[in-house]
């Protein structure tokens, strides 16, 4: 396994804690957070500020890792996101791409269908 690939199993079972902190902190000082159908979040205060608003009220989080390939500093993770959000259950399919640099993570870009996951949490 490489070392960005164990970065990112890191990153991913991180979110099971809803450490906005700790999350945060896999990033690089100007990592990006594409969230695909929203605008990229930039810098480590921004990310903060949005990660903690989107998880406020997830309970339960468990994030499960369906597929993972990495090359280089590319790490593609196919996930399943499962957590309470606002004390409904939430299981919504995911794919990662992060692009690592220096053992953080530079620019992730996340692609999910908002509609699963907006339908589940309502």
């Amino acid at each position: 396994m490489s070392d960005n690939e164990g970065t990112i199993r890191d990153f991913v079972n991180a979110w099971s804690r809803l450490d906005v902190d700790e999350i945060v902190g896999y990033f690089t000082e100007d990592g990006i957070y594409h969230n695909m159908m929203l605008d990229p979040v930039k810098g480590r205060t921004a990310l903060k500020g949005f990660i903690g608003a989107f998880i406020a009220n997830w309970s339960d989080a468990k994030w499960e890792i369906v597929n993972l390939v990495s090359r280089g500093d590319l790490v593609i993770a196919e996930r399943v996101d499962r957590m309470k959000a606002g004390g409904k259950p939430v299981a919504l399919p995911c794919c990662g791409v992060f692009e690592m640099e220096e053992g953080k993570i530079k620019v992730w870009r996340d692609y999910f269908d908002l509609a699963t996951f907006s339908k589940a949490a309502s």
